[in-house]
């Protein structure tokens, strides 16, 4: 008999649902919205409901169903405990397998949601064939998630992969989203990078196209492309900051390759070659053959590996 999972993957608006067979195919994907009132008691049971009404529909046995991956916002420990909870859902700690059981009889994991997403690079996605890798994901913030020998680098708390938050710069006086100063994520992420072109703008009056409208990491990119001069600056800048840490992380896990996700990575291989070299200047010489790639999975990261880690 055939077995599927469910790969699920909770954010803060929308919950995203896959379906996949026991080979890793997504057979189906859907979504439905995140309900955060009442610190989010919702969520869980609305997963159950959905999952449930998706067994019904495709004629599915229940005793089929192999199990249930779920990735969540925050910090979460191997027994699926979300340690610290998660603001953004409106949960307090919460054992996810635990109260998922509570709805539905079949196996639940559970793990932080960047973990997840690097888990299903790995298994279907721009890492796949490597069983030790390093996921970046650089969106509003940036995450990370571990994998070591094929299993997710959780740590004692849940928070191993926050790479975000690794200190990189002394100098810096305004404050990380994590209320310390001067981490990765205030120079790499996508609102990272519109920090440093605003500050390079405001340094002096040198000409550039960013002067002329509204300033992202997507149109700093595209400026690059198009071979602007101060764009270029800050693509250096950033790309000192981000390969200069993912060098630190190559010199304690040591991973084969680095997945590079996120919106930014929609730069392509342009950001890669502003990454690359500065990690080869600054890595331990046993670890300056880690590849980088790109992420293939997009948004659908989350469920993959979530599936993941019930079929694998």
């Amino acid at each position: 008999m055939s077995k599927y999972a469910f790969g699920v993957d909770i954010g803060g608006t929308t919950v995203k649902l896959g379906l996949f067979d026991e080979s890793g195919a997504v057979l189906d994907k859907w979504e439905i919205p995140t309900a955060k009132e009442n610190g989010g008691e919702k969520i869980l049971p609305d997963v159950a409901q959905s999952i449930r009404a998706k067994i019904e529909e495709k004629g599915i046995a229940v005793s089929d169903v192999a199990g249930i991956g779920v990735g969540a916002p925050g910090a979460v420990d191997e027994q699926g405990t979300m340690v610290k909870g998660a603001v953004n859902l409106g949960w307090s700690r919460l054992n996810i397998p635990d109260e998922l059981h509570k709805y539905l009889d079949v196996p639940v994991k559970a793990a932080n949601d960047a973990n997840v997403a690097a888990f299903g690079e790995m298994w279907q996605g721009g890492g796949k064939g490597y069983r030790n890798l390093v996921a970046v994901t650089l969106g509003t913030g940036v995450g990370g998630g571990i994998i070591v020998e094929g299993k997710i680098l959780t740590g004692a708390t849940g928070a191993g992969g926050e790479i975000g938050h690794m200190h990189v710069e002394d100098a810096e006086n305004e404050e990380c989203g994590c209320k310390n100063k001067g981490c990765l994520e205030q120079y790499a992420s996508a609102t990272g990078i519109t920090r440093l072109a605003n500050r390079r703008l405001a340094k002096d009056d040198m000409p550039s196209v960013l002067r002329s409208g509204e300033v992202t990491a997507k149109t700093v990119f595209d400026a690059v492309k198009a071979g602007d001069a101060l764009a270029i600056e800050v693509a250096e800048q950033f790309g000192e900051y981000l390969g200069k840490g993912l060098a630190l992380v190559a010199a304690v896990v040591n991973p084969e390759i680095f997945v590079i996700g996120g919106g930014v990575s929609k730069a392509g291989d342009v950001l890669l070659s502003y990454v690359e070299p500065v990690f080869q200047k600054y890595a331990f010489m046993a670890c300056r053959d880690a590849k980088f790639a790109l992420a293939t999975l997009g948004n659908d990261a989350g469920i993959y590996g979530a599936a993941g880690l019930i079929l694998q």
